[in-house]
């Protein structure tokens, strides 16, 4: 009998956005660019790098909820959707372009 996975698996890594360039420091929740807020497709579940798309993860919505910013992604290879919440040192002038709120 297999043992149930995490839902979440830590990953403290470092990376260049396919996007933009920038240089990420990772703390092991990053997931998105801080500075265009795009993304990758690599987990199936959050953290376990499974997915074998590594398609680039627009950014296409935010949500504000519980006083939080969510930021929804659609991959642009395989058209998956998913949403995790904004961070403190991400670009606030996208989230706020992105929710079509006055700066």
């Amino acid at each position: 009998m297999a043992l149930p996975t995490k839902k979440f698996q830590r990953k403290k890594e470092n990376f260049f956005c396919a996007k933009c360039g920038t240089k990420v420091e990772g703390d092991g929740y990053t997931d998105h660019c801080p500075h265009c807020l795009w993304s990758r497709h690599v987990d199936i579940q959050p953290g376990d790098r499974k997915s074998n798309c590594h398609g680039l993860m627009k950014p296409i919505d935010i949500e504000i909820k519980n006083g939080q910013y969510i930021i929804h992604y659609q991959c642009q290879k395989c058209g998956y959707q998913f949403q995790v919440k904004a961070k403190k040192n991400d670009n606030f002038e996208k989230i706020l372009k992105l929710s079509n709120q006055p700066f």
